[in-house]
């Protein structure tokens, strides 16, 4: 069985570097047209898009504008994979050529504070390749990630996310956090996606109520450790890495309100790049999924 899980990851690997091979410029079109046939074949998600697009911006955009902008959408999820395939064959002297940070000095400046650095960040953009980012920055890194149930993929993004030494931590392994924050490294967590109502709280996105981990809230709290945005977005000519300054920690003693407060505060940030990169979001994942429990009959 793990032979046949290595030669599946070993296929996986060499199919999607064979789209690595194909020229940027004419990976973008391609990007365009399978993106728009799969948002034509895959109803799914292609309903998941939309309905979650036109609550985010009913007061925004009209009916043909939210299509317009889910087959954006889609087009960029088809442009991860090739670009994912381009970056198995870059080395790290191609880094600068194609990758630009911008607010160094803010990840800098936390990293000072001598507890490590807790990142921020979403699905936006091409986050598969932040690891590259981290790389640049030369700072030790770790990544909070859910494994995948598929193993062969699982071990392709394995191998895909330490390329350049970063290091993976299973999200519920909390001790493996703590241990990385004491050694002093930065450690990232993507917080946009829908949990259980006991992993964590609800708060408002996007004009709407969502379950959000409050996992990120709680190691800020405990540890002190400063929190830092950190975004990837697609421009014309590359890749933009957008580093903001520390998140301010709100404490008052009242732990419950605490998280609660932090965990919005972290949504406002991902929100406003949302709203600056709409077509670079995830938008097919069910971000509203979990509902908050009311026991008693809602008023007609």
């Amino acid at each position: 069985m793990l032979d046949i899980q290595k030669t599946i990851c070993h296929l996986i690997a060499t199919l999607i570097g064979l789209l690595g091979l194909i020229p940027r410029n004419w990976a973008s079109r391609l990007s365009d047209v399978i993106g728009r046939v799969m948002f034509l074949a895959d109803k799914k998600h292609r309903k998941i898009a939309l309905d979650n697009l036109s609550y985010a911006f009913a007061n925004e955009k009209n009916p043909t504008e939210i299509r317009i902008l889910g087959r954006q959408v889609f087009k960029n999820l088809v442009r991860v994979v090739f670009e994912i395939g381009w970056s198995l064959r870059l080395k790290r002297k191609d880094f600068d050529k194609y990758f630009r940070i911008e607010g160094l000095s803010n990840l800098r400046s936390a990293y000072e504070k001598d507890k490590g650095v807790l990142i921020l960040t979403a699905h936006l953009g091409n986050w598969e390749l932040l690891t590259i980012i981290a790389a640049m920055t030369g700072y030790p890194t770790s990544i909070v990630v859910r494994p995948l149930d598929f193993l062969p993929l699982e071990g392709f993004f394995g191998k895909l996310r330490t390329r350049f030494g970063g290091r993976l931590i299973p999200k519920d392994s909390m001790r493996t956090v703590l241990g990385s924050l004491k050694q002093r490294n930065i450690v990232g967590l993507l917080m946009d996606q829908n949990v259980d109502w006991y992993e964590g709280v609800f708060v408002d996105f996007l004009g709407r109520i969502c379950c959000t981990s409050k996992g990120l809230a709680l190691l800020a709290l405990k540890t002190k450790t400063p929190v830092v945005p950190l975004f990837l977005v697609r421009e014309t000519w590359g890749f933009k890495a957008e580093l903001g300054q520390e998140v301010p920690l709100v404490k008052t003693g009242d732990m419950r309100k605490d998280i609660e407060a932090n965990t919005q505060g972290y949504n406002r940030i991902i929100e406003s790049f949302v709203r600056r990169y709409p077509d670079q979001w995830f938008w097919v994942h069910q971000r509203w999924k979990t509902r908050p429990y009311c026991p008693w009959p809602r008023e007609q």
